[in-house]
């Protein structure tokens, strides 16, 4: 059975990088149906068109929510929509394992790949770096298996249940977003079944470019998940305090000799200064609009 499947890619600042990635995106043994590619500036999109013609370009207000929520608006025609990161890398079989899986597998409403590498735990990983691991990448560890929620930089959506519920990114999760992945996820759970799958692979290269800075990534690591336990949405309290926790932990420890690719004290300034604003009553995710 053939699916509808569009890719969506939101994108701010990165515009050699997003074109690097829809290189290999055209590389698919199944090619997308659609790409759609959502900026928040004409900047953001250069070179796009020569990379892959045909390409669909929106623009919107930046944050990571209303981009992805944009390519929502405009992705009505698809069976799957799924999300790519400007940063992450499929391998050639990506879109084929996702459309084979979710045709056989109905209750399949979120669907999330594997990867072989996630720079974003170090300094970040090279176009050249990630091929090289997916050339020499072995056969798949796992076929399937449940997952809590799908990882925002590669993960596919049904479409039917997402429109008829009308579930979206949540816009109050501001710039880069943060854990806005797992809302949905939790929201879509409630329909069907949220899965990893494991022939589904690629590499995030984790580029440390336009992303948000170390004090309001702080703020977000503590607002965001208990903003979205509050919304009692599917996002658990537990996961809220450990989430918080081990990101504070981390801070706390790395804030001594940190790396000199992560702002371990500008994050740990965000965590305190959300703590307070819990105290007070005022933490809310729009706060890092202000700091």
């Amino acid at each position: 059975m053939r699916l509808r499947i569009v890719v969506g890619i939101p994108t701010v600042g990165r515009a050699p990088i997003l074109c690097r990635t829809l290189a290999q995106l055209r590389k698919q043994d199944r090619p997308a149906d659609r790409v759609i590619v959502c900026g928040t500036k004409p900047a953001d999109l250069e070179g796009t068109q020569e990379v892959m013609p045909g390409t669909t370009v929106l623009l919107a207000d930046a944050g990571l929510p209303i981009q992805r929520n944009a390519i929502i608006a405009n992705s009505a025609d698809a069976d799957v929509l799924v999300f790519f990161d400007d940063d992450f890398l499929p391998a050639n079989g990506y879109l084929a394992a996702v459309e084979e899986h979710m045709a056989a597998c109905h209750r399949t409403v979120v669907a999330t790949g594997s990867l072989l590498a996630d720079g974003i735990n170090g300094v970040g990983l090279s176009t050249d770096e990630a091929l090289e691991m997916m050339a020499h990448d072995g056969p798949a560890t796992f076929d399937v298996r449940p997952t809590f929620a799908g990882y925002g930089c590669n993960m596919a959506v049904r479409l039917a249940p997402l429109l008829q519920h009308n579930f979206r990114f949540d816009e109050r999760l501001p710039l880069y977003g943060w854990q806005e992945d797992v809302d949905l996820s939790r929201q879509m759970a409630t329909c069907g079944d949220v899965v990893q799958l494991g022939n589904a692979r690629g590499v995030h290269l984790g580029t440390k470019l336009g992303r948000s800075s170390g004090l309001k990534l702080g703020y977000s690591q503590v607002a965001n998940p208990l903003y979205l336990f509050c919304k009692r949405r599917g996002y658990p309290f537990r996961r809220a305090i450990s989430h918080i926790a081990c990101n504070m932990a981390m801070n706390v420890v790395r804030s001594v000799r940190p790396e000199p690719y992560v702002d371990r004290r500008g994050r740990l300034r965000g965590n305190i200064l959300a703590l307070r604003d819990l105290i007070v009553g005022r933490m809310v995710p729009e706060r890092i609009l202000d700091l």
